[in-house]
């Protein structure tokens, strides 16, 4: 239950930090595995804990996104919780409304049009005050896991953030926010500078408030060809892994891995691989073997199974795991899908995954 103990100070000691291991590159005995967006709308219980919320009080309630976070680690012996909660929760702190629309998703009611809206920004974010919810909820989950596994924090990237921003909710083609990279480069990077500054707080709080490990999403890496990339989103995903390690050292915090998720971006996985994080993620659209090639032996990788394939019988959601094991290698390596659970899936198949993932593993250790 989420319920915080008479002394918040120490937290339970964990039991299976396969996951933590795996990301800095020590020998595991079984491949560690998690889903992104396992904490979600494709459990039954998930509905139902959600029903009569606002998405967003959802997120803001801490109770609320520790029962998310725990409801598949009762399903599915995982190997990592996620901490329940938005990338758009950046946006929000801001100063920028966003209401979740039904059956459209989230939308931003005055999305950034001219280079004046940057005006309208808080320039300078108090975390604490604007996001402290979400260290509340890691906080009251860390102690509620009871050291079942370890809990992952995360946050968007810059440029993803900034591309919502813009085009006010999601896009097929985000042609309004890359024709600011085009026409407005000065005000562009004024805003991923913002975003990065808040984001390195933010995920600096997180650690402090209990996430043993972070990820950061890029998610719309795709849209985005190599040069912008190269322009826009590559330096700001360098400077949060190395600003966010120099703060935790200066705050005497724990040096927690950090996993970068760029969808979609293949042609950067060279610079993904010296970026200061210790875990590159990947999309399901590359070859393990080729994604290893590029990024060398000293970085852990996660992923990639299509998330599609939990749509097929679970034999072959077996044999598919097999294969990608094989393709990955067990070590230095955290299995996951390419990129979230859809709301339609069926549990027991991301039961199959999750234990084709620790079974098969096992026994390509042992021979």
């Amino acid at each position: 239950t989420c319920s915080m103990p008479r002394s918040p100070k120490g937290f339970p000691k964990l039991k299976n930090d396969t996951f933590l291991r795996a990301a800095r590159g020590e020998e595991t005995e079984h491949t560690p595995v998690w889903c992104m967006r396992q904490a979600g709308r494709y459990l039954p219980e998930f509905k139902e804990t959600r029903a009569a919320q606002d998405f967003f009080a959802t997120c803001r309630s801490p109770k609320l996104c520790c029962e998310l976070t725990l409801q598949p680690l009762r399903r599915f012996p995982l190997d990592a919780a996620i901490i329940f909660s938005d990338i758009l929760v950046v946006p929000q702190a801001l100063g920028m409304e966003i209401v979740m629309v039904p059956g459209k998703g989230p939308t931003f009611t005055e999305p950034l049009k001219e280079v004046e809206d940057l005006l309208k920004l808080r320039q300078k974010v108090d975390v604490t005050a604007e996001l402290g919810y979400v260290f509340q909820a890691i906080t009251l989950t860390r102690h509620s896991l009871e050291g079942k596994v370890p809990l992952i924090g995360f946050s968007g990237a810059p440029w993803t953030l900034m591309s919502y921003m813009i085009e006010g909710g999601g896009s097929t083609t985000m042609a309004k926010a890359k024709s600011w990279l085009y026409r407005h480069p000065e005000a562009s990077h004024r805003l991923l500078r913002l975003l990065a500054d808040v984001i390195i707080d933010y995920l600096v709080g997180q650690v402090a408030a209990g996430a043993q490990a972070l990820q950061l999403f890029e998610s719309h890496a795709g849209h985005l060809g190599p040069e912008l990339f190269q322009d826009f989103a590559l330096p700001y995903i360098r400077d949060i892994a190395q600003a966010v390690k120099s703060k935790l050292k200066e705050e005497a915090l724990p040096l927690v891995p950090m996993i970068i998720f760029a969808k979609d971006a293949h042609y950067a996985l060279r610079d993904l691989a010296h970026a200061s994080y210790e875990v590159v993620g990947l999309d399901w659209t590359i070859r393990p073997q080729e994604a290893r090639a590029q990024i060398g032996k000293h970085v852990t990788l996660q992923g990639n199974l299509d998330p599609c394939a939990l749509y097929a019988p679970k034999e072959k959601i077996g044999e598919l795991v097999k294969k990608m094991l094989e393709s990955f290698g067990t070590q230095r390596y955290i299995a996951n899908l390419g990129h979230g659970l859809y709301p339609d899936m069926n549990p027991e198949h991301v039961g199959a995954f999750v234990e084709a993932v620790h079974a098969h593993s096992r026994h390509i250790n042992k021979h």
